[in-house]
């Protein structure tokens, strides 16, 4: 299993930035992508971004393209998001994962490809 630690999260007003970090630890070399998801209240998780462990492909949701950036770094086993030009309905808690190829070598947002989930930070974008 891969354990997962997110942080970062805050209140910030509209049009600001945000960076979100998750520290992965445990099994890490047995995920093969690594994503952000997010859920607001009563509305479903969904995917927001994500991208292939040591490689260089990303796929995020259209929402965000253009917005936030996923990256790595490998040596520190952490994951982030810049999240730039927030929108009051970026408010979500916002999770980080560990899962599985959707085909080989592809990953994408999907919460059925990722099997181990951190316990999420909090994002609050007021307008």
């Amino acid at each position: 299993q891969v354990q997962l630690v997110e942080s970062g999260g805050g209140s910030v007003q509209a049009g600001g930035s945000l960076r979100l970090s998750c520290a992965a630890s445990g099994k890490t070399y047995s995920a093969y992508c690594m994503g952000w998801f997010r859920q607001a209240p009563g509305k479903e998780r969904e995917g927001v971004a994500s991208l292939r462990v040591g490689g260089q492909i990303t796929y995020y949701a259209d929402s965000v393209k253009g917005r936030f950036t996923i990256s790595q770094d490998n040596a520190k086993n952490t994951l982030y998001l810049q999240m730039n030009s927030l929108k009051p309905e970026d408010t979500a808690m916002y999770y980080c994962a560990a899962g599985r190829f959707r085909v080989w070598g592809v990953c994408s947002t999907d919460t059925g490809d990722f099997y181990s989930w951190g316990q999420g930070t909090q994002v609050t974008v007021s307008s």
